[in-house]
């Protein structure tokens, strides 16, 4: 559904700025994120008569583009930030935690993941920290559905291959399998 009135891009606008916000936080250096934003949202306006009914995808896809055009040649893997949570809040009953074990399994899991491609990394934090669908997943790489399960599951691969022996602590922030 196209996008004719200033009022109905308003809508999109504030029903999708977080997100995209969040989306490029992970992935570029903090002085470039309301430029990156700012851009994304211009392509937005310009192209207001082609938004597709869900824009967030084609929202994120054209960021994923400006920080590319931005910053070709470096790799993003310094700005996106391995999100683990914190341990046991004080108080619960629960085992106690062998922190020696953690902060090994964290470094582990930071290392692997810094051993990762760009496009693994991409492909994996789309399908994790952005919690897309495989449909909307392949709209932000530009790719078929096809083309990024398969990119997701080669990805998941190279991950768990390199976690082979590491005890990595069950987290939401990183289930492979969400």
């Amino acid at each position: 559904m196209p996008i004719d009135t200033e009022a109905q891009f308003t809508e999109v606008y504030r029903a999708h700025y977080e997100d995209v916000l969040r989306f490029v936080r992970r992935r570029a250096h903090p002085m470039n994120v309301d430029d990156i934003v700012g851009e994304t949202f211009l392509a937005a306006w310009r192209r207001r008569r082609e938004l597709p009914g869900n824009p967030r995808p084609w929202l994120f896809g054209t960021a994923r583009n400006v920080m590319l055009n931005a910053d070709r040649g470096m790799r993003r893997q310094s700005a996106l930030v391995v999100h683990i949570q914190q341990t046991t809040a004080a108080g619960c009953h629960e085992p106690a935690v062998d922190v020696t074990a953690e902060v090994d399994s964290r470094m582990d899991l930071v290392a692997a993941w810094r051993s990762l491609t760009a496009a693994d990394q991409e492909v994996l934090s789309l399908h994790v920290w952005e919690a897309l669908d495989a449909r909307d997943a392949a709209t932000v790489l530009g790719c078929t559905r096809a083309a990024y399960a398969m990119r997701l599951t080669r990805a998941k691969r190279r991950l768990a291959g390199r976690l082979h022996t590491a005890a990595v602590p069950a987290s939401p922030a990183l289930s492979l399998t969400h």
